[in-house]
């Protein structure tokens, strides 16, 4: 029986104490196995530290399996998720984190999964060991996915995830600035599971993921494959147009009915309506806004990302 191959790609982001542990368990698992050949493609997400020193001297132990990618700048995860995606040659293809939290030793699990019929497994942990504002961070991605994504609430995702090959191949026509993994792979099919797996602590550094880039995460997911931000829009200001209409008729006949009543009541709450419409306003002039700047960005040709330096470079 011809052997399946397994990619397995890993953005890489302030993993230089990290990473090779994680390559090292990858290998371990893997290199009795009989059923599979495997690669391991190490995405340097424009680390700060000495990550890409690490990778290139992994790629250098380890030169028949293991692909480097270094980015110019840093792009994000997903766009490093995207790098690996386009550089995978597997069958099935791995997505795992650098820190070691995802246990690269239950990848079985998921390769089973796939083997038996699913098109994308997700790993779902029954014990996070993440701290509670990144759990909170988890929590709202997982909302907006079910709410905006259409996302079965019964499904969990995760950063440890697997995909078949077609799977692959449709995620990666996706050539716009703003990827958003999630979303192309639940676009792509709806025959996706989950399988329960452990969830480490993490031993070193912590995560990568602060306020501002779990915000622009959350925005990327609310705009990049559903316009019910715009629908909630026009539904919100719909709703507004009433109550102000119907609050207009009712201060007509407050007046009648007490039209020696004082008007400073009136001017109060009319300033506390104003402000809050003009809220609203400005708020659905934003979301709008954010789809117009995003068709312009896409307009302009901005890239996913850029490779600054590969560690195949020198071999081709």
């Amino acid at each position: 029986m011809q052997k399946k191959s397994v990619s397995f790609i890993i953005p890489c982001y302030r993993s230089e104490n990290t990473l090779g542990e994680v390559v090292d368990e990858i290998v371990d698992t893997m290199k009795d196995s009989d059923e599979y050949t495997y690669e391991i493609v190490l995405v340097n997400d424009g680390s700060p530290d000495n990550t890409w020193g690490t990778i290139s001297e992994i790629a250098k132990k380890h030169s028949d399996i293991v692909t480097g990618i270094n980015f110019a700048k840093n792009f994000g995860q997903h766009a490093a998720l995207m790098a690996g995606l386009n550089a995978a040659k597997g069958d099935y293809v791995v997505c795992l984190d650098d820190d070691g939290q995802t246990p690269a030793g239950e990848v079985f699990k998921l390769l089973n999964a796939l083997r038996d019929g699913a098109d994308a497994v997700y790993a779902r942990y029954a014990h996070k060991q993440h701290n509670g504002f990144r759990n909170f961070g988890t929590a709202m991605n997982e909302w907006m996915a079910e709410v905006m994504l259409g996302k079965p609430k019964e499904l969990y995702v995760s950063s440890y995830f697997g995909v078949r090959r077609f799977v692959v191949n449709e995620m990666i026509k996706y050539d716009s600035s703003f990827p958003y993994v999630i979303g192309l792979v639940l676009r792509t099919t709806s025959n996706v599971v989950n399988v329960d797996v452990n969830h480490r602590k993490r031993e070193v550094g912590q995560s990568g993921y602060n306020l501002g880039k779990l915000f622009m995460l959350w925005i990327n997911g609310f705009t990049a494959f559903s316009i019910k931000p715009l629908r909630l829009a026009t539904m919100v200001g719909f709703l507004l147009s009433v109550a102000g209409f119907l609050f207009g008729i009712y201060t007509i006949i407050l007046k009648f009915v007490y039209p020696y009543a004082s008007n400073y009541k009136g001017y109060y709450a009319l300033m506390s309506a104003l402000v809050f419409i003009g809220g609203m306003i400005l708020f659905m002039l934003g979301m709008v806004g954010e789809y117009v700047g995003r068709t312009y960005i896409a307009q302009n040709k901005n890239p996913q990302y850029v490779i600054r330096e590969t560690t195949r470079d020198d071999k081709e």
